[in-house]
């Protein structure tokens, strides 16, 4: 048995979910709704303030699925109860970042400004503190949506492992690389 999609999903106060009969899942929650297609091989049972999902065989696929649904649902019902927010530096001299709405616009060091229009599910928070590195952050219920437009926005100047320049998430380490001068 897959030890996480054995787990039961614990539905917070607040938070519907309905399930059709085409195994369309839709979680209600007070910061919005998500829906999730999935397979039909996966049946979902609500009771007693519980999800459940089982599968019917011990199938190499089934059981892959049996977890991934699972993780699936967690995520949304944690979305639409709690929310995701996930913050992002930029270290490096003359990096800045301002938002406009659903538009952020960076100046990495490159010759051009670079702006990026972001999906209306994802809202945008850009700060600049005198002495301090500018901080993105990001906010949406949907766990993929914004870990993908982090990640772009990460790839748009990964940091470097020299000084550490680039845009990294905050709180991550990075490994260091020492210069050539270290070296005699």
């Amino acid at each position: 048995m897959s030890r996480i999609g054995k787990l039961p999903i614990n539905i917070p106060a607040g938070v519907t979910i309905k399930v059709s009969d085409s195994n369309l899942v839709e979680v209600k929650g007070p910061l919005g709704t998500l829906t999730q297609q999935v397979d039909p091989d996966i049946t979902l049972k609500v009771e007693d303030g519980q999800l459940t999902l089982s599968r019917p065989t011990e199938q190499q696929r089934h059981r892959a699925l049996h977890g991934l649904y699972r993780s699936l649902v967690q995520n949304m019902v944690t979305g639409v109860s709690t929310g995701y927010e996930i913050k992002q530096e930029l270290v490096g001299v003359g990096y800045k970042a301002t938002a406009d709405g659903q538009v952020l616009e960076m100046n990495l060091g490159y010759s051009h400004p670079i702006i990026m229009q972001l999906p209306p599910e994802v809202k945008v928070e850009a700060v600049t503190e005198r002495r301090s590195n500018p901080i993105i952050t990001l906010r949406s219920i949907d766990k993929q949506l914004i870990g993908q437009v982090a990640s772009k926005i990460r790839s748009l100047r990964k940091p470097e492992p020299y000084k550490g320049k680039g845009i990294k998430f905050v709180g991550e380490v990075l490994r260091r690389k020492s210069g050539k001068t270290a070296g005699s």
